[in-house]
Parts: structure tokens; sequence; C-alpha cells
């Protein structure tokens, strides 16, 4: 990381776990590296700006500013975002199916979207450069969402969410009865089963890729151990999700670490 930077990840309260994953801080006041590719993890989340918000390229290919408070619903091509000044973000990470009672509305109306919530979360404060703080206060903000919006699971979609994570066949179901779960499925978590297995075999990989000790011929080893049957298999994915192969991608982190780590031995002037 850079100078300043850091991240912090924090358990969500008890009451809130079965709908949020994680709780996460980031701050960056003198960020570097350009353009920054978020490839989809199976999760929504509500994201707020403390700082100064993002940029985000158009289907157009123009950088505009997102909103202070978004919520990003489920990805399933990449994103391309950049800072334009000092970072400071809260955030909450949905569990795949957590979103759907918070959000009011079918998941599959976020999908690939980012939706202004600025206006809902008018007069949310949050203490700059206190991190445990900052995620205290969102957890409180939620908490209260949850106890007045009446957030529930469902039991078969969630259980369905779960066998994708795993990579494993759900429930034996007659074909109506899995056509109806597949319609809850996706109001609940926004793609289809198919799709969130998809990205989650990708997220095996991709975790390993981005990783200190990945290199490219690890990357099929990683990929077979994931579930993909061949390296095209994966370089597919790595396209439909990210936007290029691995080995693309690799090669774009060595650049970006070697251009702060220019940076951070510039001599003062």
């Amino acid at each position: 990381m850079g100078e300043g930077e850091r991240y912090e990840e924090f358990a969500p309260p008890e009451a809130l776990r079965p709908f949020v994953r994680v709780l996460w801080t980031y701050a960056a006041p003198h960020p570097t590296g350009g353009v920054q590719r978020i490839a989809p993890d199976g999760c929504s989340e509500l994201v707020i700006d403390l700082a100064d918000p993002y940029e985000e390229e158009d289907d157009d290919g123009v950088f505009r500013p997102q909103p202070p408070v978004i919520f990003a619903g489920q990805l399933t091509r990449p994103m391309a975002i950049r800072p334009v000044g000092p970072v400071e973000i809260v955030a909450a990470k949905f569990e795949p199916d957590g979103a759907r009672e918070f959000l009011g509305r079918p998941l599959i109306e976020a999908t690939d979207l980012r939706l202004d919530l600025t206006a809902r979360l008018r007069g949310f404060a949050a203490p700059s450069g206190d991190p445990a703080g900052q995620a205290a206060a969102l957890a409180a903000w939620l908490e209260g969402q949850r106890r007045t919006g009446g957030w529930r699971i469902d039991p078969a979609v969630r259980a369905e969410v779960a066998a994708a994570e795993r990579d494993i066949d759900g429930p034996l179901l007659n074909p109506a009865e899995r056509r109806a779960l597949q319609r809850r499925f996706r109001d609940r978590v926004g793609v289809a089963p198919r799709t969130l297995r998809s990205v989650f075999r990708f997220r095996r990989i991709f975790d390993h890729a981005t990783g200190p000790d990945a290199d490219a011929a690890s990357w099929l080893e990683a990929g077979l151990a994931a579930g993909y049957f061949d390296q095209p298999q994966m370089a597919r994915d790595f396209r439909r999700f990210l936007g290029c192969t691995a080995t693309e991608w690799a090669r774009e982190q060595m650049e970006l670490a070697r251009r702060l780590a220019s940076q951070s031995y510039k001599p003062a002037s």
C-alpha cells in the first residue's frame, strides 16, 4: 500500500451476520495508480465515500463521478474506477442473498448498476480517520434499518447460494420447484444460480492470481483446483469478469507495483 493508505475489515454484529458478510474501510490520502479494475465477487455492497467520490467509466468510455453513497449491485462484468482526490470509504459487503429487504426491490434491478442512495443516508455521520468508529457507525445504522425493515432470509435461496459457493449441486427439485426457486434466486441475489457459481469459481482463481506467491505456472493448477476444465475455459472467465487474461492482469499489476515503487522512492526536491 502507498503512504498513509489503509484497508481494514470488521465482523458485523451478530444480528446483522445473516445479511452482512463484512464491514470494511479504506483510506488513501494520496491515491496513486490510476484506473482500477473491479471484478465480480458474488456480493452487493453499500459504499459510502467520506471524502472525494471515485469516477467510474461508463459504456462510452467516459469517466463520470459516482454519487457519494451507492448501492453496488451484483457485477457480471468488470467495472473501472479511478480516484480524483483523497479517498476515505466505509462500506458493507452483503451476503449474496442478504440485501433484498435493505434495497426494498428485486436485486435483479440493481445488477451491474450503482444506485444513488445519498438521500437515504442523509444525516449519516462517521468519524474521519477512525476505521473502527466508521464501521461501528455503519453497523448501527444498518441495525436500525434491519429492525424497521423486517429483513429475512429465504432458506431455499440461502441453501442454493451455499451450494454455488462450494461448487456442489443444490437440493434435488422437480422442474416446477426448480423454476420457482430460480425466480426467487434472481429476485434475492440478482443473478441466476449458474452465474453466481461461475463468479465464485472465477474468484477462487482470481484471488490466487492476485496473491503474493502467484506465478503464471501455478494459474492452471489453481484453476483446475477451482473447478475449471482447462486453461481456455479459465481464460474465457477472466475476459468475461475482468476484461483481460490472467497474464495481462499480472502484467498490469507488475507495472503498477513498479510505478508505485518509483514514486515511493523518488527523492524529495
